[in-house]
């Protein structure tokens, strides 16, 4: 203790062991830098760990709000067409905010010849029978059949499903079904001097009302006219990218919406 009362005196008063503490601490640098790399190392994992976690999530959530405005203005076209027709734009563009919600495909059927999906929607979610179902390009299909939490929907290629559609470019209106190779969509009793031509986009005509209006459909590319022959052949391919993607978007019509809302406001026991 003497001994050290002693250095620290002479350190202090006369600055004799300067040379020495700056030896002993480039000597000590080392160790303390190996004692530190641990808590460094867990640090930067942990880092790394909670931006790849924030950025999965950052990337989910940024990827359904693109869904969801890109829905949005697949209807542009249609309300476009609809001014240049003078059709009132008010009553047009009331259809653009219709409620949609985000669901994920988790099955397709393996049968070659049905055109059906699985969504991660059900009941619990207010899905429902009929419930339109689009992805971020056009119309996918219908919901047919419908659990607490899944649901299965059925494709406008498949050739049970009907979708009542018009040309956008004049308004001509048709009932577009799927044919035999489950790939394209076929229009139904064309009169061969109909003004279809290859290219035209096919939207929902919103009849039957299960489809909203003016959202795309199909695009119009082949057409065979047969003079012996009364109606013309007219064949489409989806809008929809069917066979890609997992984000979806079921549409919660008006109408839809009106009568949930009736059933809901029902007294108990009321049928």
């Amino acid at each position: 203790m003497l001994v050290s009362l002693v250095l620290m005196f002479v350190d202090h008063r006369f600055d004799y062991l300067k040379h020495v503490r700056s030896y002993l601490g480039v000597v000590v640098t080392p160790i303390q830098w190996l004692a530190d790399t641990p808590a460094r190392l867990f640090s930067l994992a942990s880092d790394a760990v909670s931006s790849h976690t924030g950025l999965i999530e950052d990337n989910a959530r940024l990827n359904a709000r693109n869904l969801i405005l890109e829905q949005k203005l697949q209807k542009y076209a249609a309300l476009t067409a609809q001014n240049v027709r003078l059709r009132e734009l008010l009553n047009s563009s009331q259809g653009v905010e219709e409620r949609v919600t985000v669901a994920e495909l988790i099955g397709i059927d393996p049968d070659p010849q049905v055109k059906q999906i699985i969504i991660n929607k059900g009941s619990a979610d207010n899905v429902y029978v009929g419930q339109p179902l689009l992805d971020a390009h056009g119309v996918m299909g219908q919901v047919i059949s419908v659990t607490p939490f899944t649901s299965r929907v059925l494709l406008i290629t498949d050739s049970n499903n009907r979708v009542p559609v018009q040309v956008n470019r004049n308004g001509y209106r048709a009932i577009a079904i799927g044919t035999e190779s489950g790939d394209d969509l076929e229009l139904l009793h064309v009169p061969d001097t109909a003004d279809i031509q290859e290219g035209d986009l096919l939207v929902s005509s919103g009849l039957g009302q299960r489809y909203p209006f003016g959202y795309p459909v199909a695009v119009v590319t082949e057409v065979i006219r047969d003079t012996g022959r009364p109606f013309a052949r007219i064949v489409a391919k989806p809008a929809a990218q069917l066979n890609e993607g997992r984000l979806v978007m079921l549409v919660f019509t008006e109408a839809a919406e009106a009568a949930r809302q009736k059933q809901a406001e029902k007294p108990e026991g009321e049928g």
